[in-house]
């Protein structure tokens, strides 16, 4: 048969990555340049550790998925949708931030109206914004303490807490300010095993690199602005000369079994 010119629709059922960065650059206006043509692109399902010393850029790059930093240059795309002003509503519920101080996040009378609080912005009321508050308390092994005070509450719980908040509207992509700092070993643990069973898109931002290890099979590293590294999390870990170019250290006495 004689080839045409035409193209094969789309398939209705290829999901667009969860987030799709393009050439990504910004500079603050006292002229720092923080990043300089940034690509990144994360699909459904993935769960990804952002890595890198301080002042690697890290936390402008999150700030551009949610709009708060707009690009210099490049663009940004959450399951298909361009961050860009006319999308901010819908592209602020469909990235969820998990700031890494539960208390920047906590500020109702109690974990179940903090919880409401994010769908019932977005215009979910009733009976289905109840179902979303169960179903994130659930998720996070946090049900019966729906009617408590967040200030009563071990940091541990508070995080959890935190993370039900960004559950329950729904998210696209998952975004995880250092979400191991200040927790002790349960503590610790029991998030991990909360994240793991989440089946969620996940970005990790972190230090700790045991945690980014245990939680997420694939690593970026970033340093001065640029993507220096991607790849199998087990492997740029195992790369001591890739560490130590990068000011990145696992702790000590820690091996790679």
């Amino acid at each position: 048969m004689p080839q045409t010119s035409e193209t094969a629709p789309a398939d209705p059922a290829v999901r667009a990555p969860s987030l799709h960065i393009r050439e990504l650059a910004f500079a603050y206006p006292d002229g720092h340049q923080a990043l300089y043509g940034v690509d990144l692109r994360i699909e459904p399902g993935e769960r990804v550790a952002l890595l890198g010393p301080n002042g690697a850029g890290k936390t402008t790059l999150v700030l551009h998925l949610n709009g708060i930093l707009s690009a210099g240059h490049g663009s940004v795309e959450v399951g298909g949708l361009a961050v860009a002003k006319p999308n901010l509503h819908e592209i602020r519920r469909r990235v969820g931030i998990v700031f890494q101080d539960p208390d920047d996040q906590l500020f109702m009378p109690t974990v179940g109206e903090d919880v409401a609080f994010g769908p019932a912005n977005f215009g979910v009321q009733g009976p289905e914004l109840r179902e979303r508050v169960r179903a994130a308390l659930d998720a996070v092994g946090m049900a019966e303490h729906a009617d408590r005070s967040p200030l009563h509450l071990s940091g541990g719980q508070r995080r959890r807490v935190a993370l039900a908040t960004v559950l329950a509207c729904e998210p696209e992509i998952l975004v995880l300010d250092e979400p191991s700092s200040n927790l002790d070993p349960v503590a610790r643990r029991e998030l991990a095993e909360v994240l793991l069973g989440l089946g969620r898109t996940m970005l990790m931002v972190t230090h700790d690199l045991p945690y980014a290890l245990q939680l997420c099979p694939r690593s970026v590293v970033l340093d001065d602005g640029v993507v220096v590294a991607d790849g199998p999390t087990r492997e740029l870990l195992a790369d001591a000369d890739l560490l130590r170019r990068h000011r990145l250290e696992l702790p000590f006495g820690f091996t790679l079994s």
